[in-house]
Order: structure tokens, then C-alpha cells, then sequence
């Protein structure tokens, strides 16, 4: 049968197509990438679950991976607001699941990570739900981590048996709904199936026991990608401020590992640049307990888990003209907030009461006036404040730290490499 060619518009520009063609790979041949994330090739007819190719095509919002090409196509593809949609769709897949990069053993081969790199999301305008969901241990060879999952149905579809019955599949409807194994079927499953069932699935959320190892970074599947724009700055040449004012720095670690503050001595000798230009006060690194002037940068790491991490975020707000906060469990809550999908009660009877490092006849919580009272949960930094720049990352690139800080003191405008912007 004759293909025939058609005349359509991708962001202003014309271009012929052919009729029919699925309008992702249209783009992809004319120098336009629509990212996706549920979208699998082989699979027809697209699924269409996750909303993330999202483009306008003659004035109306449609997913780019189901539409096909027809005459007189008129797309747009980057505008502000398909952006600013696309961006807020992967955000909500960040806040609704407990994808805690750090630990996962999918960073680096994640395919929503990878989303949140290529669109610079350093943190989410979303709070995230933290809800405590199902896992699955029962397969001898497949372990079901449900708080990844995003549902796109790629498993359900794709994974089948030698006889071509599916070994995944939806249980439960609406907010409930979760991707069950029929652990029968997955038994005939060889080995190398169960390993490409995991590498089918975009978030981690199927993880083959034994063999599904996170790998070093440079190795990693997305480390190095060419759909990420962003590029080195030039070298800035810092002046000394022409008032001859020192700029004035304060830091602090709240909840957390002081990872923030070990990546930030990393800067190495680039610190020894700003002795003449910046004054540290309240801060770790200098043991001043109290402020003792107006700051003109607040650098928070970690949470909020107590009363003492909220009074003394809230004390930085008043003391500093701009606040960033550094790492992820500032800007989200981090690894200290997987104590927020169980009841503090749970959590401390646990640790002191259940613990099997626990001493005979010290099984007690401890409790004093002087010990600051834990919160219900862990929050993020901007639960609590006003937040003026995030650093992403467990901990952020030394690299990472050191541009926002010149970037923010200077006015410099140095951008962030892609190997500088992680989220573990």
C-alpha cells in the first residue's frame, strides 16, 4: 500500500509526515523529542497511562504517544505551558510515590529520574503523600515494591509466558489499585525473563532477588544522556564587592547524615577563594552556636524531625535575606522521612522497646525535658519556610554547591553539568 506524505506543524515549523504515523516518532525524525515513560514500542495500542508526552495538538492537550499523524497536524510540543504541565505531571509522580533515590537500586537506570533530570525539577510543588503501601516478598525470584510503581501498565501487557498468559496484573480499582503476580505463572518464567521483567519496568518497582545490583556511577544507563541541554558555565571571575563587605554565610544540619556538609568541604580549595570575600557565622564549621549578625545566606541541611529543627529553621528564616536548602532530606524530607509512612509510636517502640541491640531492663523511650520532642513526621524544609533555591541531591556534587553559592552571592551565571545534578 502507497504511504502518504502530509503536510504538519511542530512548533511553528512545517514538515512532512506520513499519514498514520505514530506522532512520537514523527517528532523524533524531524529533531523533536517528546519524552515518555509509560510508551513501550512493541506494545500496540500505546497505553497512554502516564500523561507525561502530553503536547497540544490543534489547541487541545493529547498524548503525543497515541495520536497519529494526519494532514494539517498543528503541534506544539515545547510552549511555556506544555512545559510547565509536563514538568508538574512528573512532580506528582515524585509526591504520590516514596521513590527514595538514594536507596534504589534502579537510580541511574530509573526512566522517571531520568525525567526529573531532563526537565531540572529540584523539588516538587506538591507535598508529598508518603503512603504506606504493600510490598511483596512472596515470589521465590521477584520482589513487588508497590511504592514505586507508577501503574503504566507495561508489566501487565508485556510479561508473559510461553504460552502467552500474563503473569502480572491489575487488583484492587481507583486509589487502591496495585499490579498483583500470579505467582503460579510466574514459575515458568526462566530466569532471563524475570530479569527483563525488571529492566520492562521504568520506576524499579520490579526488582528480580539476587540480581538486581546498583551499579556504579558512569556505568548507569542515564549517566551520561544527550536529551540533557544543560551545559558547563563559563569560569567566573570573582571580584572582591567594591563596599569591601565581606559576605556573610550561615549553615546549619537539622535531620540528617551532615553528608550536605561533608560534600560541601569537598569544594576543596575552592574555599580558600572566598576567605577574602565571605564570612562564616552561625555554623558547624565555625561552632558560633548563635547568630551574632544578619546573614546573607542560609544553607540548610536535613529535615525537620523535632521541636528543636523547627526553632532553629525558623530562626534562619529571621536571620537570613536568602535561604537554599542542600540535599534531600531538606528539600523533601530524604531517608529520615521513611519513618512517615508508620505512626511515631510504632517507630519509637521499635527502636527502644523492640530492638534486638537493646539491653536487658533498658527496654524504656527515652523522655526529658531536655530531649527536643520528636514531630509526628519528618517535613521539609519548605513545610516550614519560605525557601529561595534547592540543591538536589544525597548528597549534591561539590560542584553542585559551589555554583549556587556564586551563583547566589555574585550574581554569577554558572550552569549545573548533568553529572553535577542527582538526586542520590
Amino acid at each position: 500500500m502507497e504511504q502518504k506524505i502530509v503536510n504538519i506543524k511542530i512548533d511553528g515549523q512545517e514538515f512532512q509526515a506520513i499519514e498514520g504515523q505514530s506522532l512520537i516518532e514523527a517528532a523524533k525524525n524531524n529533531g523533536f523529542y517528546i519524552p515518555t515513560l509509560c510508551h513501550f514500542k512493541e506494545i500496540y495500542p500505546p497505553l497512554g497511562t502516564c500523561r507525561i508526552c502530553t503536547v497540544n495538538i490543534n489547541g487541545k492537550p493529547d498524548t503525543a504517544c497515541t495520536r497519529k499523524v494526519f494532514d494539517g497536524m498543528n503541534v506544539e510540543v515545547n510552549t511555556p505551558e506544555v512545559l510547565d504541565n509536563r514538568k508538574a505531571i512528573v512532580e506528582m509522580l515524585f509526591a504520590e510515590g516514596n521513590h527514595y533515590c538514594p536507596g534504589c537500586a534502579k537510580s541511574g537506570d530509573c526512566e522517571l529520574q531520568r525525567k526529573g533530570y531532563e526537565m531540572g525539577i529540584a523539588y516538587t510543588r506538591f507535598p508529598h503523600l508518603f503512603e504506606d503501601r504493600p510490598r511483596d516478598f512472596k515470589s521465590d525470584r521477584i520482589f513487588m515494591e508497590h511504592n514505586r510503581c507508577i501503574l503504566c501498565k507495561r508489566c501487565v501487557f508485556e510479561v508473559k509466558t510461553q504460552k502467552g498468559e500474563n503473569v502480572f496484573y491489575f487488583q484492587n480499582r481507583g486509589h487502591n489499585m496495585l499490579v498483583g503476580i500470579d505467582y503460579e505463572k510466574e514459575k515458568e518464567l526462566t530466569d532471563e525473563e524475570v530479569l527483563r521483567a525488571a529492566d520492562l519496568c521504568p520506576v524499579g518497582a520490579i526488582v528480580a532477588k539476587g540480581k538486581s545490583i546498583a551499579k556504579p556511577f558512569g556505568d548507569r544507563k542515564y549517566d551520561v544522556d544527550k536529551n540533557i541541554k544543560w551545559i558547563e558555565g563559563p569560569e567566573l571571575d570573582i571580584k572582591i564587592p567594591k563596599d569591601g563587605k565581606k559576605k556573610i554565610v550561615a549553615t546549619t544540619s537539622l535531620a540528617g547524615c551532615f553528608g550536605c556538609h561533608m560534600s560541601m568541604l569537598d569544594i576543596d580549595l575552592g574555599l580558600l577563594d572566598l576567605i577574602e570575600l565571605i564570612e562564616f557565622n552561625k555554623s558547624p564549621i565555625t561552632d558560633i552556636k548563635k547568630f551574632t549578625k544578619e546573614c546573607d545566606i542560609g544553607i540548610i541541611e536535613g529535615g525537620v524531625a523535632n521541636s528543636e529543627n523547627f526553632e532553629v529553621l525558623k530562626e534562619f528564616r529571621k536571620k537570613c535575606k536568602v535561604i537554599v536548602a542542600l540535599g534531600e532530606c531538606a528539600v523533601w524530607g530524604g531517608m529520615p522521612a521513611m519513618r512517615n509512612t508508620l505512626p511515631l509510636k510504632e517507630c519509637l517502640e521499635e527502636a527502644y522497646l523492640n530492638s534486638i541491640s537493646s539491653e536487658n531492663g533498658e527496654n524504656i523511650i527515652p523522655f526529658h525535658e531536655d530531649i527536643p520532642k520528636l514531630l509526628n513526621k519528618v517535613y521539609s524544609t519548605k513545610d516550614i519556610i519560605k525557601i529561595d533555591y534547592y540543591i538536589p541531591g544525597c548528597p549534591p556534587a561539590a560542584e553542585h554547591i559551589w555554583k549556587v553559592v556564586k551563583n547566589v552571592l555574585f550574581g554569577a551565571e554558572e550552569k549545573v553539568a548533568y553529572n553535577e545534578f542527582k538526586y542520590d
